[in-house]
């Protein structure tokens, strides 16, 4: 399925933006509690994710060139 540019746009930026607010928000992290890194990196990987999800569809203009 594809989405009209604005909208396909629109969800690379909200899914950029959401990293970058989370990258903002990291406090000091203590390396010793193993629950506390895995949040992180699950929370991280979550973001990588709808980040690519976010700029892997085509658009509706850009399935037309491919």
């Amino acid at each position: 399925m594809t989405h009209p540019t604005a909208v396909r746009e629109a969800a690379r930026v909200v899914a950029i933006e959401a990293a970058r607010a989370h990258v903002a928000n990291i406090r000091p992290i203590d390396l010793t509690n193993p629950g506390v890194l895995v949040g992180h990196l699950m929370a991280a990987e979550t973001l990588l994710v709808e980040i690519v999800a976010a700029h892997d569809e085509p658009t509706g203009t850009e399935g037309a060139t491919r």
